[in-house]
């Protein structure tokens, strides 16, 4: 088992061997290398996916292709590749290395190599980078069984009109920082708040509360627009139970009934610890468990095995 928290993986040692995508070639990851010229090295100037492969399909791949395609555009990089060319990308990836199912992609995309180690994008030269790693990687499940742990972190969400925290890019040294914070405080993951002190999502999944029968989480300005967060939002208005994108404190989230995250690597993760102390004496709550089975269901029903 590797890491801990919300991206707690099974070891895979066919890892070591898999092979990996960069700028049209596919080769063994022992020589998988990029420049030290690379605006994505140098800058985090990109923007990048996570993936997952499952029964031989690409899950909601529309979702994950529009928002890489559209976060790139919004940093004005130039992928010189449409869609269906990025998903082809993808997939011989896969084939190359026989991958079916129980695999986690890494897409990523940057500005590309510059002539010398400056901001400007007019010191780079020739097109985007584009890499692709695809790894056997299946979660470990006593998270979504057992739950893990929160707390709030002094780090805050960026504005809009700074470095847009809706947009995927390579440049996360804003989560990193509350992902230490969380780690220095005994936590799985740090509870980030909006510059206008509402909660607006954690380090690298995004949260919801369980409070007076109805689901709430952020109105989304201030984070990612997960797919995983999109697809539970469905989920609850397809089964009736009132789900609200609002402005909340953390005062508000301290007495929550339940509190759960959301993430394409592991789905759906209760939470069971909030600054050191026990939600819901320490148990997975019913909502956050029957919306765990159902996105697991929605998973099996969508990209069944064939």
């Amino acid at each position: 088992m590797a890491d801990k928290g919300t991206h707690s993986y099974l070891e895979d040692s066919r890892n070591e061997n898999i092979k990996i995508y960069i700028n049209g070639a596919i080769i063994p990851r022992t020589k998988a290398k990029i420049s030290v010229f690379d605006s994505g090295f140098l800058l985090g100037d990109g923007v990048w996916e996570g993936i997952r492969l499952h029964n031989g399909h690409l899950c909601f791949s529309d979702e994950h292709f529009e928002r890489l395609i559209n976060g790139a555009k919004q940093l004005r990089i130039d992928i010189g590749k449409s869609k269906n060319e990025l998903i082809n990308i993808v997939e011989s990836t896969l084939n190359a290395n026989k991958m079916k199912s129980g695999v986690h992609i890494r897409l990523i995309i940057t500005r590309g190599l510059k002539r010398t180690p400056y901001q400007h994008p007019n010191a780079n030269v020739g097109s985007a980078s584009i890499v692709c790693i695809p790894e056997y990687k299946i979660a470990n499940k006593d998270m979504n069984n057992n739950g893990i742990s929160l707390c709030l972190v002094n780090t805050v969400r960026g504005l809009q009109n700074s470095q847009d925290p809706r947009l995927n890019t390579l440049s996360k040294l804003n989560c990193i920082a509350a992902c230490i914070e969380a780690e220095e405080k005994g936590a799985d993951e740090g509870i980030m708040l909006d510059p206008n002190g509402f909660v607006s999502t954690c380090n690298s999944t995004n949260l919801f509360i369980v409070k007076n029968d109805g689901v709430w989480t952020s109105t989304g300005e201030f984070c990612l627009p997960g797919i995983t967060r999109g697809n539970i939002i469905k989920i609850c208005k397809e089964i009736k139970i009132a789900v609200f994108e609002k402005n909340y404190t953390f005062e508000e989230l301290s007495s929550a009934d339940e509190i759960f995250v959301t993430g394409t690597f592991a789905g759906v993760i209760p939470a069971i610890k909030l600054n050191g102390k026990y939600i819901n004496n320490g148990i997975p709550g019913k909502i956050s468990q029957k919306l765990l089975q159902l996105y697991k269901q929605k998973i099996e029903e969508n990209y069944p095995y064939e």
